[in-house]
């Protein structure tokens, strides 16, 4: 009798689990052209200025101001759509060819934005 009961119990409980789990659905759509531009966009302006973040006389002219390159990279993935496409435009406004003009004006580029944001507090010092 009570194994009875304990199995009525036990499919009763498997029967419930179903009704009282909470079941999510994944939607799927159809995005709009504009919406895949804007992602691939992003994806091109950030790696435009992860290349220039990459190169060694920036990573140490970060440096030197005390700003870690990976997280002034890390930061630049954080900025907005908007502030991501200025700094991707200032960089590439610059001359070319590594001078050292070119490297502290993107230096203070960088620096400028991470001060916007609020990651770093270095104009304040100056």
């Amino acid at each position: 009798m009570a194994r009875q009961k304990f199995t009525q119990f036990i499919c009763t409980v498997v029967c419930a689990i179903p009704l009282v789990t909470v079941q999510t659905y994944a939607h799927a759509g159809v995005i709009t052209p504009e919406q895949y531009l804007d992602v691939t966009d992003r994806r091109a302006t950030l790696d435009r200025v992860d290349a220039v973040l990459a190169r060694a006389e920036v990573q140490q002219a970060l440096s030197r101001h005390g700003v870690d390159p990976a997280l002034a990279s890390t930061r630049a993935a954080a900025l907005n759509d908007q502030e991501l496409l200025l700094l991707a435009d200032n960089l590439e406004s610059l001359p070319v060819g590594g001078s050292a003009l070119g490297v502290i004006g993107v230096v203070f580029i960088v620096l400028l934005i991470l001060e916007l944001v609020g990651v770093i507090n270095i104009f304040n010092r100056v």
